[in-house]
């Protein structure tokens, strides 16, 4: 078993049924909500919406210019189930759609050649995700019964091992000063995976175009020798 003590990705609601039961019996801890702002529902490109697609209830009277078919990712993903049952439901009267299961690239494959043509394509979307900066999406409303309240809202929180403050406060300090923006993330993610570069390369570069980040970050944090912390990393970073 592997034994953590600190896990910066908690997604919720999404991992619920194991966390809750974890803090509820002092397993785990949670230290901070450091990520908010992410969304998980189906979406359309800008020109879609434009055209007055801009909620579920809008689907299935355009059901001829989406072919009704929705273009999702891998057979079996969670995702896929709540489209296959909102489908069997005949929620939004998409009783009649089919769901095209394929893999997240040949999703976004598939949003890029109707993107270049200016046909119309609904697909899940997500962020933190490079497709958002990628494609110009909107999001749409109303589906809170198949993907959870606005728009599939979601937050991402630190946890740790139980006293992990108490044994390191330092670095809690720091892990409790640290928050993220859907905004930044979506950037280094494109960075990484888009082009290549390495972790480490992302962050510093998102870093360097952000120094404020830092501020907030490091504020009250030490090094080893007990010298403010901030001053100690720009030094290092060249900043």
């Amino acid at each position: 078993m592997t034994r953590l003590d600190i896990f910066l990705g908690n997604w919720m609601p999404a991992q619920t049924a194991i966390v809750d039961s974890m803090v509820e019996k002092g397993e785990l801890k949670v230290l901070k909500v450091n990520l908010s702002g992410n969304r998980f529902t189906l979406a359309v490109p800008d020109y879609v919406a434009e055209a007055g697609v801009k909620s579920f209830d809008d689907l299935a009277k355009n059901a001829d210019k989406f072919d009704q078919t929705i273009y999702g990712i891998e057979a079996g993903a969670s995702v896929n189930q709540n489209m296959l049952r909102m489908i069997k439901d005949d929620a939004f009267g998409l009783g009649d759609w089919k769901l095209v299961e394929s893999s997240e690239q040949g999703m976004l494959s598939q949003v890029q050649r109707a993107e270049r043509s200016d046909k119309w394509v609904v697909f899940p979307a997500w962020e933190p995700h490079p497709m958002n900066t990628e494609y110009e999406l909107t999001y749409l409303t109303g589906g809170d019964e198949y993907f959870g309240p606005n728009m599939g809202s979601a937050e991402v929180r630190t946890v740790t091992r139980p006293n992990f403050a108490e044994d390191c406060p330092n670095l809690a300090k720091l892990l409790e000063n640290m928050t993220f923006s859907v905004e930044l993330e979506n950037a280094m993610m494109a960075r990484i995976l888009n082009d290549g570069i390495s972790e480490d390369e992302a962050a510093k570069e998102a870093i360097e175009k952000q120094p404020e980040l830092l501020d907030a970050w490091l504020a009250g944090v030490t090094t080893f020798e007990g010298e403010p912390g901030l001053a100690a990393v720009k030094s290092q970073l060249g900043l």
